[in-house]
């Protein structure tokens, strides 16, 4: 479904996008997204590069240690 689109429901980044961010970021550290799903980890690349997705990511760094199954060295 995200092939041809930029975000989630279209070219403008939306609500849709500020939902499927949290999910993404989590699932990665949990089950690496598989490669041959390539649209997606472009998606959560370009959220991890939104200034706003960023900062929420860099504020978070101090709790990483309560995420119940042990956060990975990456983002």
């Amino acid at each position: 479904h995200m092939e041809g689109r930029t975000w989630a429901a279209g070219e403008a980044f939306s609500m849709a996008d500020c939902g499927a961010g949290p999910f993404l970021f989590y699932a990665d550290w949990t089950h690496r997204i598989d490669p041959k799903f390539a649209n997606v980890i472009a998606y959560r690349n370009r959220l991890m590069a939104r200034p706003s997705f960023k900062r929420a990511v860099d504020e978070a760094r101090p709790y990483r240690h309560f995420f119940p199954l042990g956060a990975p060295d990456r983002d």
